[in-house]
């Protein structure tokens, strides 16, 4: 069966999409930590990170490199974190935190902040708008 991941990838499920390109995808997570938070995947579906073949691996990198730096442009903190978890999406992917304490860090199943749709989608167009 298909992860959620690759049915958004296929177009089956919407998204707030901030970047794509032949290899790759980046989102707004649909239950943010923090304003920002953005989710970078591989648009194949591979369940583990460390079984991602060497190149789609370092290109995943510089991909989230890329949008990290647009997120920083638009949503205020003291640097944008990166966290690889992989428990309850089996595709590769990281999460791209806005940080400004450690609080930021924790995780939850639930959003810990509400974004309307429409918040959703404004915030996914600005941070799009700084990807060069």
């Amino acid at each position: 069966m298909a992860s959620i991941f690759t049915r958004i990838v296929n177009g089956e499920i919407p998204c707030h999409k901030i970047a794509e390109t032949e290899n790759y995808l980046a989102f707004l997570d649909v239950r943010p930590q923090t304003y920002g938070h953005t989710l970078c995947i591989t648009k194949q579906e591979i369940d583990y990170i460390f079984d991602v073949e060497d190149e789609l691996y370092a290109g995943l990198w510089l991909f989230a490199k890329l949008i990290a730096k647009a997120v920083k442009k638009v949503v205020p903190c003291k640097r944008v974190c990166i966290v690889v978890i992989g428990d309850e999406v089996r595709h590769t992917h990281v999460h791209l935190l806005p940080f400004n304490s450690m609080a930021d860090m924790t995780f939850s199943s639930k959003a810990k902040v509400n974004l309307s749709p429409e918040e959703m989608r404004d915030m996914a167009a600005k941070i799009a708008a700084e990807v060069v």
